[in-house]
């Protein structure tokens, strides 16, 4: 009997600890309970200027350092927003002959988490520029 307790309190439940034991009709409207999110169906990312500067910097630092399979992470004090971004692939030349690389960056801010996806390019310089950045799809 021991055994059959222990694997069930041990086994994978979704549940919020606070609605397994409240009522259906306690729990607000916009309580997640699965494991899954509707996270990509909200198109507002909730980010501020600083928080996309502060994902810039990052990607730009990720791409100079020019590892693989590394990741850099981010945070912005000022708003709590926090995540980190990680190059995919490999570089690649774009049509104008710069060199590119696609990255994706995770962010939380508030009740907000999600992915966006973005283009970094070398400048003349050798630095890395940001070309773009947005929020991330499932396809």
């Amino acid at each position: 009997m021991l055994a059959v307790a222990v694997g069930t309190s041990c086994g994978g439940c979704s549940f919020q600890l606070g609605n397994m034991w409240s009522k259906k009709d306690d729990m607000a409207a916009g309580d997640i309970t699965g494991s899954i999110s509707s996270a990509y169906a909200n198109t507002d990312t909730n980010l501020t200027d600083s928080d996309l500067a502060m994902t810039r910097n990052a990607a730009s630092d990720v791409m100079t350092r020019g590892g693989k399979d590394v990741s850099q992470p981010w945070e912005n004090p000022q708003t709590g927003a926090r995540g980190s971004v990680t190059p995919l692939a490999s570089s690649y030349q774009a049509a104008d002959g710069r060199t590119c690389r696609d990255f994706l960056a995770s962010y939380v801010r508030g009740g907000n988490e999600g992915w966006l996806q973005g283009e970094a390019c070398k400048s003349g310089e050798g630095s890395w520029e940001i070309r773009n950045m947005k929020p991330w799809r499932r396809s």
